[in-house]
């Protein structure tokens, strides 16, 4: 690879290799703050690689490989570089992680207790992360939570949150002082523009923080809360988990103990104003 960089996101050391200097230039610049990996070793390698020789001028076109690949996905224009690099980072977790069960959620913290949030694709968790993150939360993520199967506490990744859409407007609204990425048009998830976590999830991410809540948020309907039983959460976890069958019996107890542990409830909510009310107001009860 002609340009490389290294980086450490919570407990998790990349090494990113690409054909062009501006995904790099891009990853160090939002980057800037996160340590290098522990010992300068990477616990994964990210390639952002060309094709052919020629699209790397002709058109050029992004392909992601690394340790682990997905055979025939589908490249990026270099325009969306970091966004190749971020979905690069994040594919390496999700096939090559097996330390800690992963869940697709986002993870806030407070009094060194945490909060998960999972849900579909547009449910809002990142949105609700970052916004949460605003008001004093310890962001921990917005893409996984590591649940460590020896302890039962949930670790840290906070790379870069992901705004989609109408988020964007939300967040540069709510954080004007905030640093982002680049606007990235024509995504496959639609506009998307990064949001660098702030200086207190970056100084904090090795802290690990016992569960205390998990929401399923729903955005979009008549404000709404039921209580989720283990039954349901423990389904609707595997399903939001990338590693649950590759752990096997340590996925299986880690998840269990989870959700005999810790409570659930389903959250609707028509704005995020409303949401942040019902998340305070549960967290106070649970």
């Amino acid at each position: 690879m002609r340009h490389l960089t290294r980086l450490r996101i919570g407990p998790v050391g990349f090494r990113i290799g690409s054909d062009w200097q501006a995904p790099i230039a891009a990853l160090d610049d939002l980057y800037r703050d996160y340590p290098a990996p522990e010992g300068g070793i990477p616990d994964f390698n990210v390639h952002l690689f060309a094709a052919r020789p020629w699209r790397r001028f002709v058109r050029p076109s992004v392909n992601i490989g690394g340790d682990f690949v997905i055979p025939d996905a589908a490249p990026l224009p270099l325009a969306q570089g970091l966004l190749a690099a971020e979905m690069g980072m994040n594919l390496q977790m999700a096939l090559g992680q097996r330390r800690y069960l992963l869940l697709h959620a986002s993870a806030v913290e407070r009094d060194g207790k945490a909060l998960l949030m999972t849900g579909m694709s547009g449910a809002g968790k990142s949105t609700l992360a970052a916004l949460l993150m605003a008001k004093g939360w310890r962001l921990m993520g917005d893409e996984f939570a590591l649940l460590d199967p020896a302890t039962g506490r949930i670790h840290g990744f906070p790379r870069l949150i992901s705004l989609k859409n109408e988020a964007i407007g939300v967040m540069e609204r709510t954080l004007p002082g905030a640093r982002f990425g680049p606007v990235l048009e024509g995504t496959p998830k639609g506009t998307i523009r990064h949001l660098v976590p702030d200086a207190r999830a970056i100084a904090a991410m090795a802290e690990p923080a016992q569960p205390r809540l998990i929401l399923f948020p729903s955005y979009g309907f008549a404000a709404a809360e039921r209580e989720v039983l283990p039954s349901e959460t423990f389904v609707r976890l595997t399903q939001a988990s990338t590693n649950y069958v590759a752990l096997a019996e340590r996925g299986f107890d880690a998840l269990t103990r989870l959700v005999r542990t810790v409570p659930a409830r389903a959250l609707d909510y028509p704005d995020t104003g409303t949401a942040l009310a019902q998340v305070e107001r549960l967290w106070a009860e649970a």
